[in-house]
């Protein structure tokens, strides 16, 4: 049986929903004071984090990606559908280039040429 629209869905949603989180999460955890000799701050800024509701909707964001992980693997072959999920690298560290003011360097550049040939060949059948 062919793959239907709805079935690369699957796919990207679990794509989006990861890079969400991901982005959402550094955004939120950039905003911390930073004392690495205080480690009970530390812990305590963590705990913290947790009840953030901002944090929250990117580890809410981690479940809805396993549940279109799910749906995903049910409808291609692992094989096939496992080198998207390489997509997120590109899509991370560009948002975070563009959203975070990260540095986007040219092997970094480099780097997202060969993950995007990579595949791409891998998503011949």
């Amino acid at each position: 049986m062919q793959p239907r629209f709805i079935d690369y869905c699957y796919i990207f949603a679990t794509i989006f929903f990861t890079v969400y989180g991901q982005l959402i999460i550094k955004w939120r955890v950039s905003h911390l004071e930073k004392n690495p000799t205080d480690q009970l701050n530390t812990l305590t800024d963590s705990f913290y984090l947790l009840f953030d509701p901002i944090i929250f909707s990117g580890i809410f964001a981690a479940f809805l990606a396993s549940i279109s992980w799910l749906s995903a693997i049910s409808k291609f072959e692992i094989s096939y559908a496992y080198p998207f999920i390489a997509l997120n690298f590109i899509f991370v560290i560009l948002l975070g280039a563009f959203l975070l003011n990260e540095s986007l360097t040219a092997f970094k550049v480099i780097g997202m040429s060969l993950i995007v040939a990579g595949v791409f060949f891998t998503s011949r059948t």
